[in-house]
């Protein structure tokens, strides 16, 4: 290929084999194929060539937009090969891994509040328009309101999906995010398999799904994890109309789902894969008599490895469940028995308790000599014995740590942790001479939603 852009679009599909898809036949449209990782490289170009066509952008010109991460990666691939400018503005919720990489490709990122809705001056796209609007010169994108986002599926990812499924297709399950998905493969599968149902996959909490239900928006927006789709409005080249059914997914389920699908399939994808397999599943498992079903892998989920493949996140989400005691062990999110904290050894020296402080992105180590606690050390222990000589860097880590520690059996009550957390220190739990692990206030704070999840 003359060029990296020249590999958007012609992405493979597969059909599901290992899942439960009912009567029905279930395919996936691998978007994350493109060469940005996302479906949102289609519509990326396709609204940068069309800017292009009508004379708003030049050479060395700035674009702005507003994203929730794979558009904003999308512009910023198109954007550096064809020599712009480009400042995303995105929500906080949005995942590390997608901001280093937009930076990677030369965009300027400016993070926003992801706690307010439009009309509020911190959301993120009355934010980006205003950027445009006060900046010389400056294009904004507006993917939510730009035609030339519905007009890429319809004329790129629709004709591929009919050709791959040698024109039988019984519905077709997509999200929300500018709506310009839906609308295009709406518009296209129109046309050529009218009798297709075209389906709302959302995140709970969004007010699409309800009101596809209703008729009616709800008058309470909830909140939820996935990125990427679910909304708070109708975005302007969103046609619901071309709906005929819709399903509300949980965060749990999608979450859940995704790892399902890279167990069983093979598929790394994103979160939003996961609401629209989850619903995807759900509509085939209804279905009396056999369909063939089509959903779309949005993203690769090398994006979320922070997120959705961690399982300490999934765990401090409360989405994933494992054995409860009833006692403070409940409260410790990486337990000792389950080789889940960094630790050193009493007869390692201060350099390796530095070297595993970085690589494991913490500031303290509990200190193990035949399995028992014997002293913590810390980025200031650390500090305080090598400010002087940094040759101490090879002394034994038991000169550097502190001995004099403060623990806890299982059996003690959330007013004991909270008078060591009043005191700045973190709770060691130990039963008899074994350690069991740390208890820290996030651990604490995130216990205590969980019971509020229970409720």
């Amino acid at each position: 290929m003359p060029s990296v852009l020249e590999l958007i679009g012609n992405t493979p599909m597969i059909e599901v084999a290992r899942l439960d898809t009912g009567r029905c036949r279930l395919f996936l449209k691998l978007e994350n194929q493109n060469p940005g990782g996302s479906i949102k490289d289609r519509i990326a170009l396709s609204m940068i060539e069309a800017a292009e066509r009508e004379k708003k952008i030049q050479k060395g010109s700035l674009i702005v937009e507003a994203t929730a991460g794979n558009t904003g990666l999308g512009l910023a691939l198109v954007a550096a090969q064809k020599g712009y400018r480009l400042l995303i503005v995105v929500p906080d919720k949005m995942s590390q891994e997608k901001i280093f990489h937009l930076k990677a490709l030369g965009a300027e990122v400016q993070l926003t509040r992801s706690d307010v809705t439009k009309g509020h001056p911190e959301y993120y796209q009355d934010k980006a328009a205003r950027i445009a609007r006060e900046t010389p010169g400056a294009f904004y994108v507006n993917q939510f309101g730009n035609e030339a986002n519905p007009w890429a599926h319809e004329h790129t990812t629709g004709p591929e999906i009919w050709e791959q499924m040698e024109h039988q297709l019984d519905a077709m399950v997509c999200g929300v995010g500018t709506g310009g998905t839906l609308t295009g493969l709406g518009r296209f599968f129109a046309k050529v398999a009218p009798q297709a149902e075209m389906v709302l996959a959302d995140p709970q909490g969004s007010i699409l799904a309800p009101l596809i239900k209703t008729g009616k928006a709800p008058d309470h927006v909830g909140s939820w994890l996935v990125e990427g789709i679910g909304e708070d409005f109708v975005p302007p080249v969103c046609d619901l109309s071309l709906v005929k059914k819709a399903y509300a997914i949980p965060d749990r389920e999608a979450l859940l789902t995704c790892r399902e699908l890279l167990r069983k399939e093979g598929v790394m994808a994103g979160t939003s894969t996961g609401t629209l397999v989850a619903a995807a599943l759900r509509y085939c498992r209804e279905q009396t008599t056999a369909k063939r079903v089509v959903t779309l892998v949005c993203d690769s989920g090398n994006k979320y490895l922070s997120k959705v493949y961690n399982d300490f996140w999934m765990l401090d989400q409360g989405f994933v469940e494992r054995e409860r005691f009833g006692d403070l062990r409940d409260l410790i999110s990486r337990r000792h028995h389950d080789h889940a904290v960094a630790t050193v050894s009493a007869d390692e020296k201060v350099l390796a308790a530095y070297q595993r402080m970085k690589l494991y992105d913490v500031s303290q180590l509990p200190v193990l000599r035949d399995g028992r606690i014997v002293g913590i050390v810390d980025e200031e222990d650390i500090l305080l014995e090598v400010y002087d000589n940094p040759q101490h860097f090879n002394e034994p880590v038991t000169q550097a740590m502190a001995s004099n520690l403060i623990t806890v059996p299982p059996s003690a009550s959330i007013e004991q942790l909270m008078e060591i957390f009043k005191r700045g220190m973190v709770a060691i739990v130990v039963d008899g001479e074994e350690f069991l692990g740390f208890i820290t206030r996030i651990d604490l704070l995130n216990w205590l939603r969980r019971r509020l999840d229970d409720k």
